[in-house]
């Protein structure tokens, strides 16, 4: 999948701001200068700008413009996953689930399976009631339930931090409607039953057809 327009711009602004172009505390460039700069156009310069201020990568002031803020190799985990391409996000998130089905099948206690059990309801009721915020807090909580029985605290962990970025990419992939998660509910609940049987090889190939219909 080509990488989205905005996440090359913002990774070309990044890049740039490392390379010495804009230095800390300097003023960016106007929006038009860099339409022409990246040859862009403006909604895109716009989604790229508000990215790095939630990132923390630039501020904006009011009435006085775009500044850069201090940025370095060590930025925190929460700043990189903001900047990513959602490509390189759902690689990673992939190798993540990978392991944690792995893990889950063999170390899944009975309260595991109730909660997994429980999430993977709560999804098909938001599925069936077409509550697409609702399906994707279910969504959300099914998986992390499946990370908890992995009984590898790190992993969980980790996971979590992913999830900020799944729930933003969900909610800008579908506006309305609930059919991106109706027309995967079935993987979910054969990946609940793989578990439930302790068959990880089961559940990592539904994995990864999960995943490889993430778009």
């Amino acid at each position: 999948m080509a990488e989205k327009l905005s996440n090359k711009i913002i990774r070309l602004i990044k890049n740039d701001i490392v390379a010495g172009k804009w230095n800390e505390g300097d003023k960016m460039p106007s929006e038009f200068e860099l339409m022409d700069l990246y040859n862009v156009g403006r909604s895109t310069v716009r989604e790229a700008i508000k990215s790095l201020a939630d990132a923390g990568v630039l501020r904006v002031q009011q009435g006085s413009g775009t500044f850069v803020n201090a940025i370095s190799d060590s930025d925190n985990i929460d700043q990189r996953l903001k900047l990513a391409a959602f490509d390189e996000i759902n690689a990673v998130r992939q190798m993540l689930e990978l392991e944690i089905v792995t893990l889950a099948s063999k170390h899944r206690t009975e309260n595991n399976l109730q909660e997994i059990k429980l999430r993977l309801q709560q999804r098909k009721d938001a599925i069936m009631a077409g509550q697409r915020l609702a399906c994707i807090d279910a969504d959300l909580s099914f998986h992390s339930a499946v990370a908890k029985a992995s009984s590898n605290s790190v992993l969980a962990d980790l996971y979590h931090s992913f999830t900020v970025i799944i729930r933003d990419f969900f909610e800008k992939r579908e506006k309305q409607g609930v059919n991106h998660f109706a027309m995967s509910h079935h993987l979910h609940e054969a990946l609940y039953n793989a578990i439930a049987k302790g068959d990880a090889e089961v559940a990592r190939q539904i994995t990864t057809e999960i995943l490889k219909n993430n778009y």
